[in-house]
């Protein structure tokens, strides 16, 4: 069997292609969605969960919630998305490429990446420093 037709070689998540979310109760919408799926598919003892979000003019952001707060990784390739996520969430720009967010500044967050956002991927074993939480 070849690994296109061999189950056990397909990756558990595959990317889905993102549709703009324009207001806040199209945000709310896709987290209860997008919790509802990660419930679902993502295993109780599996850490580094969250979502990648492939930007469209390049470049991958690596997001994980709790209930206290946002945790972003921001790829070097995407670090020019700083200056969107300093003005849709009063964040500062840390040192490095994890930035950790209150958690009422997600709707905000979204709204401001949503334009830019070619895909969304769950994704487990993801590092998100000394700052990640089991889940999303």
């Amino acid at each position: 069997m070849t690994p296109d037709t061999n189950d056990t070689e397909r990756p558990r998540f595959r990317p889905v292609p993102w549709t703009s979310l324009e207001t806040p109760q199209d945000v709310e919408l896709w987290i209860e969605e997008h919790n509802r799926t990660m419930q679902e598919l993502v295993k109780p003892q599996e850490t580094g969960v969250g979502v990648r979000f492939r930007l469209a003019p390049g470049g991958d952001v690596y997001m994980q919630t709790a209930a206290d707060a946002v945790i972003l990784d921001v790829e070097p390739d995407a670090s020019w998305i700083a200056p969107l996520i300093m003005a849709a969430t009063g964040a500062e720009q840390p040192a490095g490429s994890i930035w950790v967010l209150p958690d009422d500044k997600l709707v905000q967050l979204l709204l401001g990446l949503s334009t830019l956002v070619e895909s969304s991927l769950i994704v487990t074993g993801h590092n998100f420093g000394r700052h990640g939480r089991r889940q999303f």
